[in-house]
């Protein structure tokens, strides 16, 4: 086996050194700072979820790919091991080990096994170790092992003293040191000796591998040692003058069955399985501190180093691999070469080389400083495009043939291999071989664009791009010393490219966000729209130039999340489509946009420029991976309160003030340079999916009652997690909306509307009644009106009857008393001529006519009809007056005088007055009262 271990150092170490002399993993570093603990890291473990524990110096560290939590200690120790084992996590520490378990909330709960011990512990004991063997869970401290049995929960005490806590599964079997007395291992519960060569009793072992089915001892002073049944033997390895000095502290066997060492004072030292150092990697190389106390490997390979002073991980599995530029040495890569197994970098600083040697750095070619643009291998030599003209660089040495400023490109002329075409600052130029020896022959005439792409079309014919002016098609004289047509096609040219992919000429630019592909047929461009679809891609739209690689007929462009990679498929008009992920950081550490450069090494795999030095893809380690993410977190506020956790497996039914909600979640993902975004829809209140964002959380504030369904995704690149993770719950309704509520409401409802309608029904009913009241009223007033109209107009022909009755009376009074004073007056005349004979008769007559009764009833009949009633209401006030009483009261109503009455009674004045006198006593007036105003009051 050994001839064929030795070939394939051989060959490892050829390629390696060929392919990465100098380039390192991707390495990513957290200080305390950073997750808010203890500087010192002892030992970490790795749960199915992916997520990492730590055992800090402050307690037990938990990382889920985007969020740090520190669970302390019970007694405040240091925790200094930790081991998942199943769904539990065991640490040990101070006085005490046991293990933690996920509540439904998310939050771990610490469990002592102490109280299960027999036997007290040893006094300040402190544990150092845990390893999960078979069934057992072994606790190792300085001084003792503790088997514990976790059916029965039973233990099994075993004396081990060390100087440092080491328990190693070697070949499926349990080995520890005991300090002075060798190194055993455990069966039936016992110790049994294995060795006790003086190696193993005087020297700390830090590990224990099984490499080409041999055991391997390793010491602290960085020795190797076989075991074997006859002893223990030094095993001496390539790089033991790497280990000389060193002191070991912790090591650990990959999964590939190299192995890496911890030191004290100098990182990590990976070596392979022949024993050959592959790389050196301390804090001058990117690790955040030198002692290391513990390494681990993750589920993806990845190598996680605790430190005496914070954290560090490296991917190395990585596709990616790194070289810094530290100390500013090459500044911004602008173009690179292998040639003759030396690696040529073109920046800004001038052109740099360095040999396969593993310990060499970059190298300045002499006589190179300023900017180089350009690096090509054109018929067997290596050319060089510089700001100050053109060299051919041989065994390090650059040999200026070209004083034309500001080389862009050099190009065959086909079918004329003594020429090249060069493009520079101001316009095109010729390169002609003569005597074996490449020089500048002439400027090509009739141009003077910046001529940085440009593609052949014809012979004589070329597609030149200037991103400022446009796309050019130009025609040569047959001899290139002058441009003979010349047709510009303006276009918006920022971040333009013109390449050559699979036969085919490609324009781009930023601005149009289309691949135009040339026809040679039409001499036009057209959209290849396939080619679009790959590099302008809905929120993957390439930035910059594309980059192509001929010798692997490969297109590349460059977007914020991904290396885009298209190459033609099996089949025809099939593109095979490899994106890349990589971070924001790596994006923007290309350097400036539209200068992206993209190299083929010979070993297939692909050099990229960038700002601090260069990075190597290694394609074929590219694997589309799976991710997942999950829900770690779920918290809900009341208004003016801090937020509580929710058990993730418990009630999802809220009450309707708990209505604030947060959201934790994360992708266990540990990659440097890939970039995890997350996006999430909150259904039944915003049902479309949120912008993408880095921050693994999501807040929701004062949401309204109902049914919710929280659902979060997370993309690295342009790949989507593998599910969806999705949390359900309810919001119930305020109490003013329960059940009991709302019938109360509705019950309110229909009794208002009863009440509303019957009030209603009431005073439409009145208002009808009031309508019918008012109308009869109004007919009963305008009849009354009508009937008062009538007894106006009644009245009116009374008054006018009485008026006319009353003229008629008065008439007829005043013809009485007319005619009774004409009768007296005649009698008077009469009595004085008394002699005469025959007179009585004639007197007689006159006082017949002056007391004549048909007289009185005619005044009677007229005053009644002028004043009615008023006779029988006096005869019924006063029964004891006489007709001729009622005549003086009828003549009193008239208001006549004494001296008007006398004649209608055929009395005198004097008579009239004394009836007055007994008509008031009759009447019973008082003295003061006049008789005519009671009369005319009655």
């Amino acid at each position: 086996m050994k001839p064929f271990y030795f070939l394939f150092f051989i060959l490892y170490a050829l390629v390696f050194n060929t392919i990465k002399a100098q380039e390192l993993p991707p390495i990513e570093n957290f200080s305390p700072k950073h997750y808010r603990a203890a500087n010192q890291n002892w030992m970490v473990s790795q749960c199915d979820n992916n997520y990492l524990y730590f055992a800090n110096a402050s307690g037990l560290l938990e990382y889920n790919g985007s969020t740090w939590n520190l669970y302390p200690t019970p007694n405040g120790s240091v925790v200094r091991s930790v081991n998942v084992i199943d769904d539990l996590i065991f640490t040990g520490f101070y006085m005490d080990f046991g293990y933690w378990k996920r509540d439904d909330f998310g939050t771990l709960h610490y469990t002592s096994l102490i109280d299960k011990l027999k036997v007290p512990l040893i006094k300040d004991e402190d544990f150092w170790k845990i390893v999960p063997y078979e069934n057992r869970i072994l606790f190792q401290s300085l001084d003792r092992i503790y088997i514990y049995n976790p059916i029965d929960e039973s233990f099994i005490v075993i004396e081990a003293i060390n100087k440092r806590a080491g328990i190693f599964i070697l070949d499926k079997n349990i080995v520890f040191q005991n300090m002075d007395k060798g190194i055993f291992t455990i069966e039936n519960g016992e110790a049994v000796l294995i060795s006790d060569d003086p190696i193993v009793r005087n020297n700390t072992l830090v590990g224990a591998f099984l490499l080409h089915k041999q055991k391997i001892l390793l010491t602290e002073d960085g020795k190797f040692y076989h075991l074997k049944e006859t002893g223990i033997t030094r095993w001496h390895i390539p790089a033991d003058k790497d280990l000389v000095s060193e002191n070991i502290y912790c090591s650990i066997q990959l999964n590939d069955k190299t192995i890496v060492l911890g030191t004290i004072s100098n990182g990590i030292i990976h070596i392979d399985h022949s024993g050959q150092t592959i790389e050196k990697i301390n804090k001058e190389k990117g690790l955040y501190n030198n002692t290391v106390l513990s390494i681990f490997e993750d589920h993806d390979h990845n190598l996680w180093l605790g430190l005496d002073n914070g954290i560090s991980i490296l991917n190395l599995k990585s596709h990616f691999q790194f070289y810094t530029d530290l100390k500013g040495k090459l500044g911004v890569v602008y173009t690179a070469k292998q040639f003759k197994e030396n690696l040529y970098l073109g920046t800004n600083q001038g052109l740099f080389y360095k040999t396969t040697d593993v310990e060499s750095g970059f190298k300045l070619v002499p006589n190179t400083e300023g900017q180089v643009w350009f690096l090509e291998e054109l018929y067997g030599e290596l050319f060089c495009g510089h700001n100050n003209g053109t060299y051919v660089i041989d065994n390090h040495q650059a040999h200026k043939i070209s004083d034309f400023p500001g080389t862009w490109k050099i190009e065959k002329i086909k079918n004329m291999p003594h020429l090249l075409l060069q493009g520079n600052y101001k316009g095109l130029s010729i390169l002609e071989k003569e005597n074996d020896t490449w020089k500048f022959r002439n400027i090509v005439e009739g141009f003077d664009v910046s001529s940085r792409y440009f593609e052949f079309i014809d012979k004589n014919k070329l597609l030149l791009n200037n991103e400022y002016k446009g796309l050019f098609t130009l025609t040569f004289n047959d001899e290139f010393t002058k441009i003979n047509h010349t047709i510009n096609e303006p276009s918006h040219g920022y971040g333009s490219s013109l390449v050559t992919f699979n036969k085919h000429i490609y324009y781009t630019s930023n601005f149009e966000a289309k691949v135009l592909k040339y026809d040679f047929d039409n001499k036009a461009f057209f959209e290849d729209t396939l080619l679009t679809e790959k590099f302008y891609a809905k929120n993957n739209e390439i930035k910059g130039v594309l980059v192509s690689t001929p010798t692997t007929n490969t297109l590349w462009g460059f977007s914020d999340r991904n290396i885009i990679s298209v190459s033609p498929g099996k089949f025809k008009n099939n593109l095979e489509v490899k994106n890349i992920p990589i971070s924001s950081h790596f994006r923007r550490s290309l350097g400036i946009m539209g200068f992206e450069n993209l190299a083929c090494l010979k070993n297939g795999a692909f050099l990229i420029g960038a700002s601090d030095g260069y990075a190597v893809l290694d394609i074929n380690k590219f694997k589309t991976q799976k991710y997942d993410i999950k829900i770690n977190v779920v918290q809900k506020k009341l208004k003016n309160t801090a937020y509580k956790t929710i058990a993730l497996n418990g009630s999802s039914y809220f009450k309707s003030n708990e209505n604030s909600f947060r959201f934790l979640f994360s992708v266990p993902e540990f990659s440097k340079y890939t970039h995890v975004e997350y996006q999430y829809q909150l259904e039944g209140f915003y049902n479309e999916w949120s912008l993408w964002s880095t921050e693994p959380s999501a807040y929701f504030s004062n949401l309204p009652f109902g049914t919710y369904s929280f659902k979060v995704r997370g993309r690295i690149g342009n790949t989507l997690t593998d599910q969806i993770e999705t949390y359900n719950f309810t919001i119930d309704r305020p109490w003013y909306l329960s059940n009991l509520a709302l019938f109360i409401y509705v019950g309110s409802l229909l009794l208002f509307t009863f009440l509303m309608h019957h009030a209603y029904k009431r005073h439409y009913k009145k208002q009808r009644e009031k309508i019918v009241f008012d109308n009869q009223r109004e007919l009963e007033l305008k009849a009354l009106e009508n009937k008062q109209q009538l007894m106006r107009f009644n009245n009116d022909k009374l008054r006018q009857d009485v008026e006319s009755k009353s003229r008629e009376l008065g008439i007829s009074t005043m013809s009485l008393i007319k005619k009774n004073e004409f009768l007296r007056s005649l009698k008077k005349e009469i009595i004085k001529v008394q002699n005469t004979k025959n007179i009585k008769p004639i007197i007689k007559i006159i006082d017949n006519n002056i007391n004549n009764t048909d007289d009185w009833h005619t005044f009677e009949e007229a005053f009644n009809n002028a004043d009615k009633d008023f006779l029988k209401k006096i005869k019924s006030i006063h029964p004891e007056l006489t007709s001729n009483d009622l005549r003086l009261c009828a003549y009193l109503r008239l208001n006549l005088s004494s001296k008007e009455i006398a004649p209608l009674l055929n009395i005198s004045s004097r008579s009239v007055e004394v009836k007055r006198y007994r008509l008031r006593k009759k009447m019973n007036l008082e003295h003061e009262a006049s008789l005519s105003d009671y009369i005319l009051g009655i």
